[in-house]
């Protein structure tokens, strides 16, 4: 229908223009910060820029909410204003059936999200860290001058640092028996790290642990068999908001049945789906937004969403921590906050309408 597709295209050019808006915003303020860090080892303007450039997929994903919202509001307080939705009310359209255009180009919207989410945002932040941590020196490590450390029933890995993908440097390995009680530790000052095949280390002290004494033993090279692959190590020094859903979904599955804590991988999944909930519920707050708030100018629309906007994203943030502090399920942390948003939004709309 005409009508609709012309609601359609208003709202696509509203929340284009407030992504024109926001995005540049907040990725100066990503600038800002790198640019502190210009002239420690080579890393210099230009791999600010292009670290900042590379983040640009993810910071819209994490802001697309906000966008739906401030969009949706300009562009239907914009109809608004220039009497066109009192046009479409005379000309027989209910507030509901004018509601349909903006939610079908906010499906349109989570689905450019998810495409973003598991083929773009994930390999460009990824490359973005690696290429700034080699220009500052730095090292992937889970905290500084810890290490990598995991763990399985039965082995207990510490990596010192990565040199590149498939060798390692300083690594020690705890062997524990089934009562928990320590049996071997081996440290080997080099590692080749092989997929699907036993690692190879170098430089090797073995110390066997038994009831009346310790023995050590030199090698030059002893074979391992792991259970990490080079994909896992490179899993284990990404951040988690960093790694796309399949990633997420397969380091979850390897942390829970190796008994580690996986509750920060949990909810970054969850937090996913949650931005696809909560995107939806900033869509469906625009409509009796602009609605049931007739006398008040675009400006006054704008500043409101806005607010509103900044109230979700702050709470959503503490949420988040907390949940995490109090460890309260990942999927409950992630998803209910915008359940309730919708739920409120529906309430507000059978209210307006």
């Amino acid at each position: 229908m005409i009508i609709y597709r012309y609601i359609a295209i208003q709202v696509a050019a509203g929340l284009l223009i407030a992504t024109a808006v926001l995005l540049p915003l907040f990725s100066f303020f990503d600038l800002l910060e790198q640019l502190d860090d210009v002239g420690k080892g080579t890393y210099r303007t230009v791999d600010a820029f292009l670290y900042t450039a590379m983040l640009l997929p993810r910071r819209f994903i994490q802001i697309a909410p906000f966008i739906a919202l401030l969009g949706t509001v300009a562009a239907l307080g914009s109809l608004a204003v220039n009497s066109e939705l009192i046009a479409m009310r005379t000309a027989g359209l209910s507030p509901v059936q004018i509601s349909l255009a903006p939610l079908g180009v906010g499906i349109m919207l989570i689905v450019l999200i998810a495409g973003l989410e598991q083929f773009i945002a994930p390999q460009l932040q990824q490359k973005a860290i690696s290429n700034r941590a080699v220009a500052l020196n730095q090292t992937a490590e889970l905290g500084k001058g810890l290490g990598i450390w995991t763990r399985n029933d039965q082995n207990i890995l510490r990596i010192g640092r990565m040199l590149h993908a498939k060798e390692a440097v300083d690594v020690e390995i705890l062997h524990l028996g089934s009562s928990g009680f320590l049996l071997a530790h081996i440290h080997a000052q080099f590692a080749d790290v092989r997929s699907n095949e036993p690692w190879v280390l170098r430089d090797v002290v073995i110390r066997k642990f038994s009831k009346n004494d310790i023995k050590a033993v030199h090698a030059r090279r002893l074979t391992w068999d792991s259970f990490l692959d080079p994909e896992d190590i490179a899993t284990l020094t990404k951040p988690p908001e960093s790694l796309s859903p399949y990633e997420l979904v397969r380091h979850v599955d390897f942390l829970r049945n190796t008994g580690q804590d996986a509750d920060s991988y949990a909810l970054a999944l969850w937090r996913k789906a949650g931005s696809a909930l909560l995107t939806i519920a900033m869509l469906l707050l625009s409509i009796p937004f602009v609605f049931g708030s007739i006398r008040i100018g675009l400006g006054n629309k704008l500043v409101l969403a806005t607010l509103i906007g900044v109230a979700v994203y702050l709470l959503d943030q503490i949420l988040a921590n907390a949940g995490l502090l109090l460890r309260l399920d990942p999927a409950f942390v992630a998803l209910v906050p915008s359940m309730v948003l919708i739920l409120l939004a529906i309430l507000w709309l059978r209210r307006v309408f």
